[in-house]
């Protein structure tokens, strides 16, 4: 970002923003942006209701006029299109290559984090962010000796986002209904 170098040596603030804030692949702040986006769309535009009510009750929407199945390919493209970018990411500033099997399950913490956030794009953006730090973390922690407890095995750190998964979608998140008509195919009635 902007005057990052210049801001670098101010003492707390400085390295939060240079650091933290700045010097991240342009990816990272499309995210970002993506999250504000996806929730206007989805709660404040046409296009929007209908696909909320689409994944709700298909036979009210059609009943309606709407065409359910055009509603639902519209849905599979953005949805294409954010992946796309997740995976731009994954090659381009990650990893910096390409190589078989990189996303390693990331797949499934993202549905982890959709379930987590109950279908809304900031409370799944903060699961993401927790995901994101716990994963960070077991990079950070591995060869790390912590006192009382001594050197934390490699496995144990590396394995901590899926632990927390697991624990915070046992019953920690409360109820998550998730939309009545997900995965569910729809057969126009005649």
């Amino acid at each position: 970002l902007p005057g990052a170098d210049a801001v670098a040596d101010v003492p707390v603030l400085g390295s939060i923003y240079s650091e933290l804030l700045s010097g991240h692949n342009i990816l990272v702040y499309v995210a970002f942006l993506a999250v504000p986006a996806a929730w206007w769309v989805m709660y404040r535009t046409r296009f929007g209701l209908r696909l909320r009510a689409v994944g709700e009750n298909p036979g009210a929407v059609d009943t309606a006029g709407i065409d359910v199945v055009g509603m639902r390919y519209r849905a599979v493209i953005c949805s294409g299109v954010l992946v796309g970018m997740s995976g731009a990411y994954l090659s381009t500033a990650q990893g910096a290559s390409f190589l078989q099997d990189m996303t390693a399950g990331k797949g499934y913490i993202a549905l982890a984090a959709m379930v987590f956030g109950k279908w809304r794009p900031f409370p799944a953006l903060f699961a993401c962010l927790l995901f994101g730090f716990l994963d960070a973390a077991a990079t950070r922690m591995q060869g790390v000796i912590l006192p009382g407890i001594g050197e934390v095995p490699v496995q144990l750190v590396q394995a901590l986002p899926y632990i927390l998964t697991v624990i915070l979608l046992a019953g920690f998140i409360g109820r998550a209904i998730p939309p009545k008509s997900l995965g569910r195919p729809y057969v126009k009635e005649r």
